[in-house]
């Protein structure tokens, strides 16, 4: 799901050449809500559910649930947050304003690691997308490597192509699903049994084991590529500094969030299960996919590997596109090079663009060296506590607003349902995915390395913290308050 950390606000620009150096808004109503679903609909739906699947059974219709209603939260938190003052372009914004200068260092950083991260798993999975078509991994990292140029080039024009990109991206996704849903709907009215003997029936869901066939122990095991299927889901409320109306347009996106997830997670893992029993989703690819090859649908089942083929060139676009804005405000906030705060006459920071697009291809050295989905299980650990990480510092910094800024919570056209109660609710569930992880021996090695990042990041503040600043336009209305 990007940072856009920049100042955006007329009023706050004194010349041409200033306003130049400056995002956009350029993103409209549109843009923005299929931003929104299209973050809610990650690579790890369509590629880590196989996984999940075989993981949990159908108890992981439970998982992706629980976690959905926990980052609604989320959502509602970093949207009073972001609307209660619209300086604020970012999560990174209202955690140095709220937090300390400390905070959004922590919180961009890492934010821009995350998506590195999820960057990598992306093209992870286009490897194994390509490969399902030409059954050659060389050609397929050729041709991995192809899409990722694409899109760098594509962002180096403008952000009104990255929100077209994105919207046409995102209902794709959404007319794959809803069809695949339709489909199975239909196999299972007209009894449909596949070329192997399977039948197409609601009963798959707890014939085979019941609901909780792996125990305890497997329903647990979901969480881990369950919590990265939702990152990008805070990508509608990062895209602030370039909305047009973000009054209007951000609660709507946000409220939408449990529709989405009623109908993109739960729904269609159980439309899969009824139409393939768990026991027989092979972990190893994605069951989008293999679902259509089980009841003889080949034709459908190379049309949904371009659908996941393209969410997952629609995570990765919003990757560098995200990446970019938040090394652009981390630079405006002397935290990072000067460099990364430049931008083209398109008004796009291309030396953020440049040095995640490198980073991001890294990732296939991981495929030369490990399975696919043993690569994709590594980077997606990572990654998920990363940005549980991140999703944490907005339920503190919500706390702290609510204890340093009354006012403005009582002001509020859209507070956050259940308040301080529910940020320390979903808390503890945020330590208890990471107690999960731990369970397991390909996560919990994953799990060891990622408190080095902030142990560099640690270092790395005690380098920068003397001319680390708040924005410009931050600053000036703090020093309005207080004159």
């Amino acid at each position: 799901m990007s940072e856009t950390n920049a100042v955006v606000s007329d009023r706050h620009h004194g010349d041409q050449d200033n306003d130049d150096q400056h995002l956009h808004r350029a993103l409209g109503n549109r843009h923005v809500q299929l931003i929104a679903i299209g973050g809610a609909i990650g690579t790890g739906l369509f590629m880590g559910s196989g996984k999940t699947i075989h993981t949990a059974g159908p108890s992981i219709m439970l998982v992706y649930l629980i976690i959905g209603v926990m980052l609604y939260f989320v959502m509602r938190a970093m949207g009073e947050l972001l609307l209660s003052n619209l300086n604020y372009k970012s999560f990174q914004d209202f955690a140095a304003d709220l937090l300390g200068p400390w905070a959004g260092f922590f919180a961009g950083w890492t934010y821009w690691l995350c998506w590195v991260v999820t960057g990598m798993a992306d093209v992870i999975a286009f490897t194994s997308y390509w490969d399902f078509w030409l059954k050659n991994e060389t050609w397929s990292i050729i041709l991995s490597v192809a899409t990722l140029a694409l899109l760098f080039v594509l962002n180096l024009l403008t952000v009104r192509l990255f929100g077209e990109l994105e919207f046409w991206f995102a209902l794709i996704k959404i007319v794959a699903i809803l069809g695949l849903i339709v489909l199975a709907v239909v196999l299972v009215v007209i009894g449909f049994t596949a070329p192997d003997g399977v039948k197409a029936s609601l009963a798959n869901l707890w014939n085979d084991g019941g609901v909780f066939p792996k125990g305890m122990n497997g329903f647990l095991a979901g969480f881990q590529i369950a919590v990265f299927a939702y990152v990008g889901i805070e990508l509608v409320g990062t895209t602030a500094a370039e909305t047009k109306n973000p009054l209007k347009t951000l609660p709507k996106a946000i409220n939408a969030v449990p529709v989405r997830v009623l109908m993109f997670y739960v729904v269609a893992l159980a439309a899969i299960m009824c139409v393939t029993p768990w026991s027989q989703v092979n972990p190893a690819v994605s069951p989008f996919v293999n679902l259509f090859g089980l009841v003889g649908f080949g034709a459908a089942a190379t049309v949904m590997n371009f659908v996941v083929l393209t969410s997952a060139a629609s995570s990765a676009n919003s990757g560098i596109y995200s990446t970019s804005r938040m090394l652009y405000g981390l630079s405006h906030k002397g935290m990072a090079p000067n460099a990364f705060g430049r931008l083209t006459r398109h008004g796009v920071p291309a030396s953020g663009l440049f040095v995640t697009v490198v980073l991001v291809s890294s990732s296939l050295l991981l495929t030369m060296s490990n399975s696919v989905i043993e690569a994709f299980t590594l980077v997606t650990t990572v990654s998920s506590v990363l940005f549980i990480f991140v999703w944490g510092l907005i339920l503190v910094s919500y706390l702290r607003y609510r204890a340093k800024r009354p006012d403005l919570h009582a002001s509020t056209t859209y507070a956050m349902p259940g308040g301080r109660v529910m940020c320390w609710v979903v808390l503890a569930f945020f330590a208890f995915v990471i107690w999960v992880l731990t369970q397991q021996p390909d996560t919990l090695k994953a799990l060891v390395v990622t408190p080095i990042w902030f142990v560099i990041l640690a270092i790395g503040w005690f380098a920068v913290r003397g001319r680390a600043h708040l924005d410009d336009t931050i600053t000036q209305e703090l020093r309005a308050e207080k004159g």
